[in-house]
């Protein structure tokens, strides 16, 4: 299973872990989709910046 998840709001102003979060799952502008892997570890990074991103799951 995927994860696909889209920033929605915008990194400035955040604090740098945050950044880094965000930088982590490859995205750097508001309005970017990633398709990652379903894994314990970008649950996890989906958890911290979850005010800044939105996500859903994809079957493939």
């Amino acid at each position: 299973m995927k994860l696909k998840v889209i920033q929605t709001k915008s990194g400035i102003g955040r604090s740098p872990k945050q950044r880094a979060t965000l930088k982590g799952l490859g995205l750097t502008r508001m309005g970017r989709e990633r398709l990652l892997e379903d894994s314990p570890a970008v649950r996890g990074m989906i958890a911290k910046v979850a005010h800044l991103v939105e996500w859903q799951e994809v079957n493939e």
